[in-house]
């Protein structure tokens, strides 16, 4: 029996382990901003990697989760790039959207062959999927080069603090797989947009708008005139669209408005089309609609595109032949959401994304996870690894 059989099958049997570790981890509460609760899912990442024998590293986050790195060294002489080892990298966020306490309000729960939680296919399936595979090649060999799983801790709010650890692992890696959820259609993600988030800040000046409305500069006003602006700078046709998601200002209804805010989600394809915007955002914060106003701009946070060069094309290639052998039918996708792939291709590794079990709805209380996915996936996932080097990668 060959080794990618022993994985595979070995895979076939671990359904419910599969499905016991996720329940673990959906009813743990683990929102961006929620430090302590990323890292106690952490802490399930690392009980099981080192239960199987992997060699678990923590880079410590400041203010958000951890990185954690579960390392299987390779016994043979590995590839490298540049002055790094050429390592095959499975990755995942542990961070979810959701607010305290929402795991103990709607519960891991099966129904009609789906799992539901928080953040159960965005994207602790994933974690658990890559967690399984990389222990099923500590246990049977056949790795063709060291594998790293990266597990971070703050991809929803744009990975602030996990973006250095992402590109640094991404700046020698031989491969990429990042195990967001499968799409709905059971497809795998080849590109992305990139998204830039940003704030607006307005000050005008105070002044009873009975009483003495001639000597208030309205911020609000102002805020209005920027919107319209920022929103003209939409185009469909090149991919790019702005929205000013959140507003807010004011004092009282009777007070003209002395301050105002606006938060805008940028999103493109083009690599070369960002700061094109972003410096027409720029103009449009300075530029003054009513008169004394005063405005600055900040970006918040920003995901890079992720886009598909011919290593890429090849590792998906490699995938769908793969995924077909597990009895799957993959096609690749283009999505207008963000992901941290999209820093890993730009740092030149061949990437491929969604390749995590089959979900959907995330972000809502009808999140789902197709539990009948979780195992060809995997499969599909383990048998891309085995055959990296038959395929040229």
């Amino acid at each position: 029996m060959s080794t990618e059989t022993e994985i595979t099958n070995w895979l076939a049997t671990q359904q419910q382990a599969m499905l016991d570790a996720l329940q673990a981890m959906v009813n743990t509460d683990g929102g961006s901003y929620d430090k302590a609760g990323v890292d106690a899912v952490g802490a399930i990442v690392k009980e099981f990697c080192e239960g199987h024998g992997l060699t678990v590293e923590t880079v410590r986050g400041e203010k958000f989760g951890d990185c954690i790195r579960a390392i299987l060294p390779h016994e043979g002489t590995a590839r490298a790039r540049g002055n790094h080892a050429q390592n095959i990298v499975l990755m995942g966020h542990r961070d979810t959207v959701f607010p305290k306490g929402e795991p103990t309000r709607r519960p891991f729960t099966i129904k009609d062959g789906r799992a539901y939680g928080p953040g159960v296919a965005d994207m602790k399936g994933g974690l658990v999927m890559n967690m399984f595979v990389l222990a099923a090649f500590k246990k049977f060999g056949g790795a063709p080069g060291p594998m790293v799983g990266l597990f971070t801790g703050d991809e929803e709010i744009g990975s602030p603090e996990g973006r250095a650890v992402i590109e640094e692992e991404a700046r020698g890696a031989r491969v990429v797989f990042n195990s967001e959820p499968g799409r709905p259609s059971g497809g795998v993600v080849t590109g992305r947009k990139g998204g830039v988030f940003s704030i607006f800040e307005i000050e005008g000046k105070a002044a009873h708008s009975g009483g003495n409305f001639t000597a208030g500069i309205s911020a609000i006003g102002e805020l209005a005139h920027k919107i319209v602006a920022i929103h003209a700078l939409t185009d469909l046709e090149r991919g790019i669209t702005l929205n000013v998601g959140l507003v807010s200002g004011g004092q009282s209804v009777n007070t003209v408005a002395p301050s105002a805010v606006g938060q805008i989600d940028l999103r493109y394809v083009n690599p070369a089309d960002r700061d094109e915007i972003v410096a027409k955002l720029h103009e449009i914060v300075a530029h003054s609609y009513v008169p004394g106003t005063k405005a600055k701009l900040t970006i918040k946070g920003e995901f890079l595109p992720l886009t598909q060069d011919a290593a890429a094309a090849k590792l998906f290639d490699l995938y769908k032949g793969a995924a077909a052998d597990a009895g799957l039918s993959v096609t690749g996708e283009f999505s207008g959401g963000c992901a941290d792939s999209g820093f890993t291709a730009a740092q030149g590794a061949p990437t491929l994304c969604s390749v995590g079990p089959v979900g959907g709805l995330a972000h809502s209380p009808e999140e789902y996870l197709e539990i009948a996915s979780f195992v060809p996936r995997a499969q599909a996932l383990a048998r891309s690894v085995f055959r990296l080097e038959q395929a040229g990668l």
